[in-house]
Formats: structure tokens, C-alpha cells, sequence
């Protein structure tokens, strides 16, 4: 049997017994989250909404340094879409969040449904084997994950290959008096068992729908946990007969095998609370006997279409993945589900993509001309060195704070514009030439600050300014670079009169206009193919803000 060796981690399997066994479990009285009872262990310094509790609690786990974090992971018969995305992407940037600000180290699981109903039917259709199918879309959403930036989870577990250990996980749920199997072969878990502590997550269930006529359930709220195999469908052979697992049974199993009886976090979309992660909770605390498996429930709000609802493959209103990389960067995308509390919905639009994509580029181009200032290549008053340490300070504080609070990402946001604001301010004052005192410090602690944080919710900004590609790439920059320095000895020559008499100016102005109208043209023509060239009294900077185009966007 699966045991566990003096800690929450490192289960082993002994020879020839393959399952799970359950563990020691805290005893708590109470239902629908009015029972939960507060962990003991290290306290995140964050307080997290609950959906067990349907209130922010202190998130305390385990241990600082293996907090056990599972998440439902991708039943795998066609692309992912990017609701999905939302909701992965999302729960990344509360990962990175958890370990880079608040010091704690994740050990995150994700189960991969490879066996399922829409798979079979899939493969069919495309005259495949489940098998095939599920292997193809697995390594595509795995692809798609690489491609938002969303860092890959600690392990993936397949359901196929766990089939031995789910088997053992229904016996014990029957050994225990909470289900039991057929004449048909199928195996339901027996929710009257569980009384009146079901409902943990949605307090009362909804009724279920109408059975068929040859249903076996004892009662039409049951559920399965291996279901009987159908002519030309995979299957396993099982004490039961020839089948498959049931959906929920899956990440029960996983989740137990890794972790054991106690889990510090459970993720998914909202769409999972029920009857998913109920019927996870229900399986789980009769299995090790235990009445509180999992300590903190999260679970994100939909990604709808603007004036069409979630979006979904059923109803046939999704975007893929790939195709919205064909359009906005995953910087952008990140920066999109920032901008809202992970817990709830929110509509995505061709324009909510461009608010977010203007706020990196206006970010950028703050870093760009903080660094030309510390470089004495940008105009400046005097800086206030005092309100921007003050405002710095603060921002810090802020930071943490709003992450501190249900990592609310939208206030995080807020906090590090307005420094950007402040920022500007100070640099858009502008009375002289280059060359007096500058304020070099304060702005870099600024710059390293911002970089910072973007960094750690894995956003680059440094993207925002780099061509896209491998080995063309420096080419590219080192052309754009030379023509911008061109560019400017002709600019510089055109407005140079030297010594000469007002008249004698005014006549060499006059002659030379062309080649400045050349230089505003030239500059003009760069910025269609996203090169903006900034002239600055002596000098001239640039940056690459990416290529625009006028194509049609995905959801506009």
C-alpha cells in the first residue's frame, strides 16, 4: 500500500499491493464550512478567500517550505481555449506571488484526465485511439501553457497511469460503508451516506436530474466511481468487472496519493465547485476518514465573451490559444487577468487587450526615459528626490499589502502606475539643456523596483522592447540602431548655424528644411512598423513597440 514516511510527502509503494491507505485525519464537528477549523502550521502572512468558508481566512500550510497545492488539471480531447487559459494563468501568477514575495515554496500536482467520454467520442470521430488523441492534446496544452509563461507544476499524474491506485482508493471507500457496486458492474459513491456533510462548497445541492430507465443507483444523487465498460471503450480490468473511472473518483486519488489526507490548497474555475471538487471533498474525508481533507478552496471567475457569456466550446464561442498569440503577447494577456480579482469574471474584448497592451507600452517607455535621464540624455528640473524615496516607499508598502489581501493583483496594478505616474512627472519637467545635476539614484531604484515586480508576476518587460526572433534579432537592433544615429548627425547638421548672422541663419534653416522634413518623415515611417524614435534637443533615443496592425483581432 501507498504510506506515508514520517512526512506529508514521499508516499512508497510496497511490492505487489498497489493503493492508498488512509492517514490520520484532525476530527472537527460541523457542515458547509461552519465546522472548518483553522490550521496549524506556517502562516503565508496572506488571507485568501475560502470558498469552504466563503470568507478570507489567514492562509496557513504545512510547511514554508512544501505547501501542497493541487489543481485540477485539462480533460484533454481538443485545444485549449482561453477561458482556460484565464484561469491557469490566473493561479500562476498567484504561485509566483506565494513564493517570490511571500517566501513560500509550492509543491503543485495537476492531475491530466486521458480517459473520458469526449475523449473516446473524439477518437472515434477522428479514427484514432483514445490513447493517441489524448497524448496529441496533452502536449498541446503543454505547449500553450510554455507559451503564456505559466510555470509547469511540480508533477502531472495521468489518470491511466494511476488506475491500479484509484481501484484501491474505490475499495476503500466501499470498505468503509460510502459506496457500492452492481450487478452491472458500475460502483456509485452513496451520498445519503454522507448526510447532512455534503454541501461543503455550495451549501445545499442542487437536486439531481431525471434518471433513464435502467438506471442501477440506489438514488438518482449518486455518483460514479467506475463505470462499467462499453462495447469498443478502453477499459480495466477491477474487482467489479471490466471498466473506467468515474470523473471525480481521478483527482481524489492523485491528489491522496501525493499528498495524503491533508491538502493546504485546491484550485479550479468556479464552473468546478460542483459537483467536482463536492464530490472530491465527499470521496477524500470518508476515504481517510477525516472530516476536513482540504483546508483552502480557490476557485476563479469565468472569462466571458463580451455580450455572449462564458466562454465555452459548447457553445462554440472560444478563442484557441494559438490563434490569440497570433495577436497579443502573453505579456499582454497577463497583464489582462491582473486587472481583475481572480475570483471574478471578466469580459475580454479586442479593447480590454489594448488597455492592458497600452499600460506595458506606457511602462516601457517610463523605463526608457528614466534611463535617458540617468544617462543625461533627457531634460529635467530639479528632481524631488524626497517625494519620489517617499513615493517609492510607499508603493512598496502598498504592494504587498494589496497582494497580502486575496492577492488582489487589480490593486497591485494601481500602486505601481501611480509611481509611474509620480515618475513622470518629475521627468516631464523640463526647463534646460542636459547637463546639470541629476537624480540618478532614485530613478534607478525606481527602474529596479518596477522590473521587479513584473518579473515576479512573469511578466518581461523587457519584451516590450526586443524584436521578435532568435538569431535576427540583434541584427535587427543593430540596423535600427545605426539608421536612428544617421538620422541624427543629419538632424544635427540641418539645425547647426553656428556663428553666423540672424539673416545668414535664417537663410541656411530655410535651405536645409528638407533634410529635417526628411528626418520627421523618416520617423513618421518607422513608427507604422512600431520603431518610436524620441528626439531629445542633442541626442535621439529609441525603442521597439512591437509591430501594429490594423488586421482584424480576435474578439473585436
Amino acid at each position: 500500500m501507498l504510506r506515508t514516511l514520517g512526512t506529508r510527502f514521499g508516499p512508497w509503494l510496497l511490492p505487489g499491493t498497489p493503493g492508498l491507505a488512509p492517514g490520520p485525519c484532525r476530527k472537527v464537528s460541523g457542515a458547509r464550512g461552519q465546522g472548518w477549523l483553522q490550521p496549524v502550521g506556517h502562516d503565508t502572512g496572506v488571507k485568501v478567500y475560502n470558498s469552504l468558508t466563503r470568507r478570507k481566512d489567514p492562509l496557513i500550510v504545512g510547511s514554508a517550505d512544501a505547501a501542497s497545492w493541487y489543481s485540477c488539471g485539462p480533460t484533454v480531447y481538443d485545444h485549449a481555449h482561453l477561458g482556460h487559459a484565464c484561469s491557469y494563468v490566473r493561479f500562476d501568477i498567484i504561485r509566483r506571488v506565494l513564493t517570490r514575495v511571500f517566501g513560500c515554496n509550492i509543491i503543485m500536482v495537476m492531475g491530466i484526465t486521458d480517459v473520458d467520454d469526449k475523449i473516446i467520442k473524439r477518437a472515434n470521430e477522428m479514427n484514432i485511439s483514445p490513447a493517441s488523441l489524448a497524448n496529441l492534446y496533452e502536449e498541446d496544452f503543454k505547449q500553450d501553457m510554455a507559451a503564456l509563461k505559466v510555470l509547469p507544476p511540480t508533477v502531472y499524474l495521468r489518470v491511466t497511469e494511476n488506475i491500479p491506485q484509484i481501484i484501491s482508493f474505490i475499495e476503500g471507500i466501499i470498505a468503509n460503508g460510502h459506496a457500492y457496486s452492481t450487478g452491472k458492474g458500475n460502483v456509485y459513491f452513496d451520498l445519503q451516506s454522507r448526510g447532512e456533510k455534503y454541501g461543503k462548497l455550495v451549501g445545499v445541492a442542487p437536486s439531481p436530474g431525471a434518471e433513464p430507465g435502467d438506471s442501477d443507483k440506489r438514488h438518482a444523487s449518486d455518483f460514479a466511481l467506475w463505470k462499467a465498460a462499453k462495447p469498443q471503450e478502453m477499459f480495466w480490468a477491477s474487482p467489479w468487472g471490466n471498466g473506467r473511472p468515474g470523473w471525480h473518483i481521478e483527482c481524489s486519488t492523485i491528489s491522496s496519493l501525493v499528498f495524503g489526507s491533508q491538502l493546504d490548497i485546491h484550485s479550479g474555475g468556479i464552473d468546478l465547485a460542483f459537483p467536482h471538487h463536492e464530490n472530491e471533498i465527499a470521496q477524500c474525508e470518508v476515504f481517510h476518514q477525516c472530516n476536513q481533507w482540504g483546508n483552502y478552496f480557490l476557485h476563479s471567475g469565468h472569462l466571458h465573451m463580451k455580450g455572449e457569456g462564458k466562454m465555452s466550446k459548447s457553445l462554440k464561442n472560444y478563442i484557441a490559444i494559438k490563434d490569440f498569440l497570433k495577436t497579443f503577447s502573453p505579456d499582454t494577456f497577463r497583464l489582462f487577468c491582473m486587472r481583475s480579482s481572480y475570483r471574478s469574471a471578466v469580459d475580454y474584448s479586442s479593447s480590454s487587450m489594448r488597455e492592458a497592451e497600452h499600460l506595458l507600452l506606457a511602462t516601457a517607455a517610463f523605463l526608457e526615459d528614466a534611463r535617458a535621464y540617468m544617462k543625461g540624455q533627457l531634460a529635467s528640473g530639479p528632481i524631488r528626490e524626497d517625494i519620489l524615496w517617499e513615493r517609492l516607499s510607499h508603493t512598496k508598502a502598498a504592494v504587498k499589502a494589496t497582494l497580502a489581501d486575496d492577492f488582489d493583483t487589480p490593486g497591485a496594478v494601481d500602486a505601481i502606475m501611480d509611481l509611474i505616474h509620480h515618475g513622470n512627472r518629475q521627468l516631464k519637467a523640463v526647463t534646460k539643456e542636459p547637463g546639470g545635476p541629476r537624480s540618478p539614484a532614485v530613478f534607478g531604484s525606481i527602474i529596479s523596483y518596477i522590473e521587479q515586480f513584473f518579473e515576479t508576476v512573469g511578466i518581461s518587460l523587457g519584451d516590450q522592447q526586443s524584436v521578435s526572433g532568435d538569431s535576427s534579432s540583434a541584427t535587427l537592433h543593430s540596423v535600427v540602431e545605426e539608421l536612428v544615429r544617421f538620422r541624427l548627425k543629419v538632424r544635427q547638421f540641418a539645425l547647426a548655424t553656428g556663428e553666423a548672422t540672424r539673416e545668414t541663419r535664417r537663410q541656411q534653416l530655410l535651405e536645409r528644411q528638407p533634410l529635417l522634413e526628411a528626418c520627421d518623415s523618416l520617423r513618421q515611417d518607422l513608427a507604422a512598423h512600431g520603431v518610436s524614435i524620441k528626439d531629445r534637443s542633442s541626442t535621439s533615443t529609441w525603442e521597439l513597440l512591437g509591430q501594429r496592425s490594423d488586421d482584424h483581432k480576435p474578439g473585436s
